[in-house]
């Protein structure tokens, strides 16, 4: 089966799988890291995809070009594929679905 997806107005994707399961599987990590519309911050649609590399690792994020928010993405140890982060480091959902602006930390 092949499968062309319409993530938004500037990315398409063709998928192939064998049957149903395969290609709702490729959709649904299509759909995660690419599927985001707008800022989760002040609802922009202008967002780009940035990767920072600092002191050797790769930092991979949504960046609203208007607001200077972000949505950072975590990297899964096996597979190699990346998730957003949704959640703090106890469990808890983030405040507007994980899009943050950076503030230093007070000292």
């Amino acid at each position: 089966m092949k499968v062309l997806y319409k993530a938004n107005d500037k990315l398409q994707f063709e998928l192939e799988g064998s049957g149903q399961k395969e290609i709702f599987k490729e959709l649904a990590l299509i759909q995660e890291i690419f599927g985001e519309a707008k800022c989760g911050m002040c609802g922009s649609t202008n967002i780009k995809f940035v990767v920072r590399n600092v002191d050797g690792n790769d930092y991979y994020e949504l960046r609203c070009s208007d607001c200077g928010a972000i949505l950072a993405f975590g990297q899964h140890k096996k597979g190699g594929t990346l998730f957003p982060k949704r959640k703090d480091d106890n469990g808890n959902y983030l405040p507007h679905s994980g899009w943050h602006k950076w503030t230093k930390d007070k000292e």
